[in-house]
């Protein structure tokens, strides 16, 4: 049997950390990966991550596709694949793909998943929120995505910022429902 196959975008929104912390739990579980990286996600991998973070992501994936190859395998339906998770995903690429506006590799793959009804996981950034941003994560929910913003779980008691940021990626890799599970669980704190 085969790894599953995820296809991972990373889009130019801040939180360029969720995207490697995502890469680095697929790749922890044997999961293959798709990777898609929008130009501006370049800018903010390096500014925020620093230099060597693209090529990190790029060593974690099974395979990395540039976001002007619309017709890369993942472009088609055909290709199986798991599902989907954007992290971060803008809202360009938010309004994008709850537009239907395949206009690149990135947005093309997540139609794809919706089309195909496998799960798209979209780990949206911005705040606060305006109602074209409300607008299009409805529409993206009624089309089958699932809007996952990158909430800590402050009932964890984080020790750090590399703890919140791997608990909010092993939380949208879960959503895949692929395998274990791998995020910390809530747990009755009273109770004990």
């Amino acid at each position: 049997m085969t790894n599953p196959r995820v296809v991972l975008g990373v889009s130019g929104a801040s939180g360029a950390a969720l995207g490697l912390a995502v890469a680095r739990n697929l790749a922890r579980q044997g999961i293959e990966i798709d990777l898609v990286v929008s130009p501006a996600a370049h800018l903010t991998l390096a500014q925020e991550c620093g230099a060597n973070a693209l090529d990190e992501l790029r060593d974690l994936a099974s395979r990395h596709h540039a976001t002007e190859d619309v017709g890369a395998s993942i472009a088609s339906g055909s290709v199986p694949v798991a599902g989907m998770i954007v992290a971060p995903c803008s809202m360009r690429t938010l309004a994008a793909i709850s537009l239907g506006l395949d206009d690149n590799l990135l947005t093309r793959a997540a139609s794809v998943q919706l089309k195909e009804r496998r799960p798209l996981i979209l780990l949206t950034r911005e705040a606060p929120l305006t109602l074209a941003h409300l607008r299009n994560m409805t529409a993206a929910t009624e089309m089958g995505a699932v809007i996952m913003p990158p909430v800590p779980a402050f009932y964890l008691g984080p020790q750090d910022l590399d703890d919140v940021v791997d608990q909010i990626a092993a939380r949208s890799v879960d959503s895949l429902r692929i395998g274990n599970p791998t995020a910390a669980r809530w747990s009755n704190i009273a109770a004990k």
